[in-house]
């Protein structure tokens, strides 16, 4: 496991495998940029945001990883994606309850469409649907951190003071981007590029970000929560048995199970829907 160590000495680890890596990681970004708003000694704020963006390289790798194949090279992918989340990290307010990567997915994802539309059209749409998907991306990341979670297309409409229709319109109109032949050979090799396109997607990728999110969601939930959900999808534990366990029946057990599963639908679900 790839680790970095922080400015207490602390080996915190960058390329996380496990919900408890997730929150790891979270929390010293946190406790870095904490710390760096508490200071005003230049270099020392310089140093703390650079340890707290390197923390965070492999989540823009991975929402890099997204929007490849649509016009843009790789490395200029990445770079962009590492603005964001240099933007990320400075604009973070560490007084919030919202997970850094709950800021900085939307964020980062900001940075590289907004990327796509001053870059890499090759359909041109109107120049003012071009300058509203700017500003929702430049909102989106704002209205994330107020709200606790990515708003809704009426939410972003209030805040922008245009019609939801508007939004809508300016949403459906990406993808616009810069075309790549498909005879043109892939990488080193002569193969054509259009025969080394996977059938489908990288299940890991479509997931990539719903499940760096789910770590801080779950260090969230009370302590019986965390162990109910352990006990039925780690341990495959039946209701009566975890009922037995913690000393509730297992119409309990139901109804918190029901419930937890709920709350976490409820606080993963415009992710899940931006990633799709």
């Amino acid at each position: 496991m790839l680790t970095l160590s922080t400015f207490d000495g602390t080996d915190v680890p960058t390329h996380c495998s496990t919900a408890d890596d997730r929150a790891r990681r979270d929390q010293a970004t946190r406790e870095l940029l904490t710390t760096r708003a508490a200071t005003t000694d230049e270099a020392e704020r310089r140093r703390l945001l650079e340890q707290a963006v390197e923390l965070n390289l492999e989540l823009a790798r991975g929402i890099a990883q997204r929007y490849r194949g649509r016009g843009a090279e790789d490395e200029d992918l990445e770079q962009v994606a590492f603005l964001g989340l240099m933007k990320a990290a400075a604009g973070y307010r560490t007084d919030t309850d919202v997970p850094f990567i709950g800021y900085a997915v939307p964020t980062i994802r900001g940075e590289v469409k907004r990327y796509f539309r001053d870059c890499t059209w090759t359909v041109r749409i109107p120049r003012g649907l071009q300058d509203l998907q700017g500003k929702i991306a430049r909102v989106l990341p704002i209205l994330t951190q107020e709200l606790g979670r990515e708003p809704d297309l009426d939410e972003i409409a209030v805040r922008l003071n245009v019609s939801p229709a508007d939004i809508r319109q300016a949403e459906s109109a990406r993808g616009c981007f810069n075309v790549i032949s498909l005879d043109r050979p892939a990488g080193e090799t002569d193969l054509p590029l259009g025969d080394s396109i996977a059938d489908a997607e990288d299940p890991y990728l479509h997931h990539f970000e719903t499940v760096d999110m789910l770590g801080p969601i779950l260090d969230d939930l009370a302590p019986r929560d965390r162990r109910i959900l352990e006990l039925r999808f780690i341990e495959n534990r039946k209701q009566a048995d975890i009922g037995t366990e913690l000393g509730i029946s297992q119409m309990q057990v139901s109804r918190l199970l029901s419930r937890i599963l709920a709350d976490l639908r409820v606080r993963l679900a415009p992710t899940t829907a931006a990633a799709a």
